[in-house]
């Protein structure tokens, strides 16, 4: 038996001297090199005492040895489990406990933090001593055979949440991800000769399994960067044919005068998604460059689900056509029966790109998947007169800010456990660069005087610096309606311009 996905992804690429990742100091990684230390890791796995099916969470900072690991992990039938690397060590402790990881794979600076609630081995990945991941790699061969998985073995985990702050593992096959790489692949036009910059993070779908694996499938090269930087993307895009990006890297490329449309000249494509891409920015990226931005679809549990049309108009404000194999239906939540064109409801996606499940969590699966195989997505939406998908918002109160999902109760908890808070509702408002940010309303107790500075400092302690509110608003009272429930939309309404024209 074959291995599913790492055959599809790597086969191809063994021993070729062709560049596959261009780091911004000028060093290149073959995918030879890639593949050679991929097989080291995957040894290491083996070594420490994984198995087949055990999970490795890893908590790293982005790098082509990373990246390495996930080939490793897909060769030796290790379930993958990237966590964002701003989480704090108590935000580890639920992933690591829930998930069953094995090991645990961080960065030097988080290993103090870390062991006291690694559950498992905690390895150091490019650690100065002799325990460190990437030297025990030097000690073993460059070259190995990969386990075999079928299509329907699970490949990674990715947590997601719900408004409660509970987060999910959502158990995702090789098929899962074979099956949206190849229909992205065709749909966005890959080949061999694109150059794609890569400046997304690499501990979720869309920097993961979307633009990696396409590039992997097409056999092509990626710009490999640390983090986002305007200044040094533009630098690099006459070398460069394709950007996938958040509408925060379209916003601030903008922003900088260097970005004309001679520096994108050799691009064919700019693909934007995570997040609702204001029509302003589409309008104004297109009269600076010529290029029309490409909007997509997609989440944790699906990876991607629609895209606008690579040839035909990409008509800003809509999320385009379901992918071909992926069926997209908008139903009325309560009585669940299926919605004409130019009417919102639930939308839900079925296809070979859908999870298999929540990791441990049976009644959550049964849920949010049915048995029909269609995935309620919590999205409302709509298809409008020419089939085209729009996304209208979410039917519980999740917050998009610079393509990152923040789930309001988790930060409410923290904040109503402060001393001297009555309660707090935290809302998502406009903001020009991030597309939303994040905002909380707090109630003080009565004759107390809380200070933002306060508040903040608690948030900072618990969680990472993505969730942390840009505002706190210090009220006598939130709004509710007859039935005692906090009318969030009236926040909404009252703070929407605050950060708007920032």
């Amino acid at each position: 038996m074959s291995n599913v996905l790492f055959d599809a992804l790597f086969a191809d690429h063994i021993g070729s001297d062709a560049p596959f990742l261009i780091l911004p100091d000028g060093e290149v990684w073959s995918y030879k090199r890639f593949l050679e230390t991929a097989a080291q890791y995957a040894h290491v796995l083996e070594a420490l005492g994984l198995q087949i099916g055990d999970r490795l969470a890893v908590q790293v900072q982005k790098s082509p040895e990373a990246l390495a690991i996930y080939a490793a992990c897909l060769q030796a039938g290790v379930i993958f489990l990237p966590l964002n690397t701003a989480y704090t060590a108590r935000e580890m402790a639920y992933f690591i406990e829930n998930s069953g990881a094995k090991l645990v794979l961080c960065d030097a600076k988080a290993e103090t933090a870390l062991h006291p609630v690694a559950q498992a081995q905690l390895q150091v990945l490019n650690g100065d001593g002799s325990g460190g991941f990437t030297r025990l790699a030097m000690h073993h061969p460059k070259s190995y055979q990969p386990r075999a998985r079928s299509g329907a073995d699970l490949a990674a985990f990715l947590y997601t949440s719900g408004t409660t702050g509970r987060s999910k593992g959502a158990m995702l096959s090789h098929d899962n991800l074979l099956s949206n790489a190849k229909a992205l692949c065709d749909a966005w036009r890959f080949t061999a000769q694109d150059v794609l910059l890569h400046a997304l993070p690499i501990f979720h779908t869309h920097g993961l399994f979307v633009a990696t694996n396409i590039c992997l499938l097409a056999g092509c090269s990626m710009r490999f960067y640390p983090a986002f930087d305007a200044k040094q993307l533009i630098q690099d895009m006459p070398m460069a044919t394709a950007l996938m990006g958040v509408p925060t890297f379209y916003s601030r490329l903008l922003n900088d005068p260097n970005f004309t449309k001679r520096m994108t000249e050799n691009m064919r494509l700019f693909v934007s998604g995570s997040a609702p891409l204001l029509t302003e920015t589409h309008e104004a990226f297109e009269s600076r460059t010529g290029h029309r931005i490409l909007e997509r679809y997609g989440m944790t549990e699906t990876n991607m689900n629609t895209s606008n049309p690579y040839n035909a108009e990409r008509r800003a404000g809509t999320v385009g056509f379901p992918l071909p194999g992926v069926e997209l239906r908008v139903i009325d939540e309560k009585t669940e029966e299926l919605l004409p064109q130019g009417e919102i409801g639930m939308i839900e996606i079925r296809g070979p790109n859908v999870f298999k499940g929540y990791w441990n969590m049976p009644d959550k699966t049964a849920a949010e998947l049915r048995e029909n195989g269609f995935f309620i997505t919590g999205d409302l939406g709509m298809i409008d007169g020419q089939g085209y998908v729009q996304i209208v918002g979410r039917s519980k109160d999740l917050i998009i800010s610079g393509g990152y999902n923040i789930y309001p109760k988790e930060i409410e908890q923290i904040l109503d456990d402060v001393p001297g808070v009555l309660e707090s509702a935290v809302i998502g408002v406009p903001h020009a660069d991030f597309g939303e940010t994040v905002l909380a309303a707090v109630v003080p107790r009565s004759g107390v005087t809380l200070q933002e500075r306060d508040l903040a400092a608690e948030v900072a302690q618990k969680l990472a610096r993505f969730k942390h509110p840009k505002s706190y608003q210090i009220i006598a009272e939130l709004p509710r309606n007859t039935m005692g429930k906090v009318q969030k939309n009236l926040l909404r309404d009252r703070y929407k311009g605050l950060f708007a024209a920032q």
